[in-house]
Formats: structure tokens, C-alpha cells, sequence
């Protein structure tokens, strides 16, 4: 896709809204949400869901205004009064806008590359990124957000206190950005908590059991597939308001060791919020054995009435 370089300097996600990296068309934009419809349709998820996308697509392409415009001058929030096109939508919309792409379409293809999302912060390059995910196996920003308040990013080379706390910055506006369209508006809640620990947990029970009874449709990831093959399950299910696609781990630390049958990454959307949770079996301590959801342990214990 042809997309228009910015300045030298201005990065994406900066908490300016005229601070952007790239500026897609209208057309640019509508193409991407319409992929992101089709690949939805042929992975079977709600029919509701695949007509917001191609509805926005719609939507985006018969606006006179460019859309990449709005987006810089007045904000994301500005796109929520355009028809069909909630907070969620708005802030896939702003993601296309600023970074040329989308993490909801790598998703679905079977690559959300980790590097690529370090990259664009400030003071992060590709190498630096590289060496982030290599040697502290982080892969979200709020991992990232945890090691530069830790001192373990402080302890890589290149990585001075300096730079560090510029990290700092940007991370905390990025997120608290993230913040604001995950959550609705007078209803703040943390941003990555979501469904309840049971209904995750059901839903990764029920992933794993068609997953091993080959009843799903399986994807070709890009990343550490050099063959091309289709192997990795995904699952689209609605529950309690709530929509999820369901996929196996694969990075390369789950490669690295053998869990990529064993961590499911779950994603979710509804009641004005979204992201994303990992289940994995607990290899120690005392739900050894049990499938927990990471960073949320002690729900796990009360949910298994510990």
C-alpha cells in the first residue's frame, strides 16, 4: 500500500494529535478494514462483527473529508459521529491512519510481530526492538511499560537512563490513548481486565477441545512458518456480550519451549473495551497443573476455590 512518509523525526503515537508517521487514503483505509471483514467471514466469526467492518469500509470510503485529516486534527473520538463506526472501530481507524497497518488483520493473517510494534516507539529502532523481544521475551507495550519501570530495559545495552525515561513517557500516553478507547466513557475500568476469569477460561476449554478434535479452521502463520503451512487454530465465539478469537502462542518464546499447544492467546471485544489475555498451565505453585490467565493468578485460586 503507498502510504505518505512524515518528517524526519515525528513519530507515531506521540499524545500529539499532528504528530503522525504515515497517512492512509480513505481508499487506503477502507481496503483494510474490508480485509479485515473478509478474513473474518472465511474464519467464520459473527456475522454482526463482519458487517461493522464492511459497514465502516463503507463508511470511510463515501466521506468527502480525509479521514487521516480528522483523525490529526480533531482525534480518533472525532470518528465515533460518523454512522456505524464506534469507539472501537475509531481506534482501529486511527491505527491504519498512523501506522500504515493493523494489528487486528496481522491477527487474523497469523502475524502480529511484536518487533514492528517496538519500532514505532520514539528512541526505538528495529535493532533495539529486536534485542528487546530477544533477550527479555517482552511482546505487549504494557510488558514493555513493566521492564522500563523495573531497570530490566535499563539493563540492556544502548539503553541508558536517559532514553529509558523518554520510554517511559511515550508508553504512558500510548496507553493511556488505549485506555480511552477501551473503556467507554464515565465507566473506567483497567483497560486489559475484561471478560471474567470463567468465561476465559471456558472459552480457552472450549478452544483446546475443538482445536484437538481438528474441528477448526486453521491459519498459515507468517512468522516461523517457513513452509507455509496452515497449522495454527483460530476461534471465533460471542459469549456474555463479549466477542473472541482464540489462538495458539506463536512466538518464539512459545517455540523456544514447546508450549505452542499449551499458551492460548485470547482477544476480546464488547461493553466498550478490548484486549487481550494468555492462558497457560500453571507449572508451579499451588494451581500447578491448571490453566490460569496471566497477571490475573489470585481470580484463578478464588475461581478454583483455593
Amino acid at each position: 500500500m503507498r502510504m505518505e512518509e512524515s518528517p524526519v523525526g515525528v513519530h507515531p503515537y506521540r499524545g500529539r494529535r499532528n504528530s503522525i508517521a504515515v497517512k492512509a487514503s480513505n481508499e487506503e483505509i477502507a481496503d483494510i478494514l474490508e480485509q479485515i471483514g473478509l478474513l473474518l467471514e472465511s474464519q467464520g466469526a459473527n456475522p454482526h462483527r463482519i458487517r461493522a467492518y464492511r459497514t465502516a469500509a463503507g463508511q470511510v470510503r463515501d466521506t468527502e473529508k480525509p479521514v487521516a485529516r480528522l483523525v490529526v486534527e480533531k482525534g480518533a473520538e472525532h470518528l465515533e459521529r460518523l454512522p456505524g463506526i464506534g469507539s472501537a472501530l475509531a481506534g482501529t481507524i486511527e491505527e491504519i491512519v498512523r501506522t500504515g497497518s493493523s494489528g487486528i488483520l496481522e491477527r487474523l493473517q497469523g502475524e502480529m510481530p511484536p518487533v514492528r510494534l517496538f519500532s514505532s516507539i520514539p528512541g526505538i529502532g528495529p535493532r533495539m526492538a529486536e534485542q528487546i523481544v530477544d533477550e527479555l521475551d517482552l511482546h505487549s507495550l504494557e510488558e514493555l511499560e513493566l521492564a522500563a519501570h523495573d531497570g530490566r530495559l535499563q539493563s540492556l545495552r544502548g539503553f541508558g537512563p536517559k532514553r529509558v525515561r523518554s520510554v517511559r513517557d511515550t508508553l504512558q500516553t500510548m496507553l493511556n490513548r488505549s485506555v480511552r478507547y477501551r473503556t467507554r466513557r464515565g465507566q473506567l475500568r483497567p483497560a486489559a481486565e475484561g471478560p471474567s476469569v470463567s468465561v476465559l477460561l471456558e472459552m480457552d476449554a472450549r478452544y483446546r477441545k475443538l482445536a484437538g478434535e481438528d474441528r477448526l479452521k486453521k491459519i498459515a502463520p507468517r512468522r516461523f512458518n517457513p513452509e507455509k503451512k496452515a497449522w495454527l487454530p483460530i476461534m471465533h465465539h460471542e459469549a456474555e456480550g463479549w466477542s473472541f478469537t482464540l489462538l495458539f502462542s506463536n512466538t518464539y518464546r512459545a517455540h523456544e519451549l514447546g508450549k505452542t499447544r499449551d499458551w492460548v492467546v485470547i482477544y476480546f471485544s464488547g461493553h466498550g473495551e478490548e484486549g487481550q489475555h494468555t492462558v497457560v498451565t500453571a507449572g508451579s505453585g499451588p494451581l500447578k497443573g491448571k490453566r490460569i490467565v496471566r497477571g490475573r493468578e489470585q481470580e484463578c485460586v478464588e475461581h478454583y476455590g483455593g
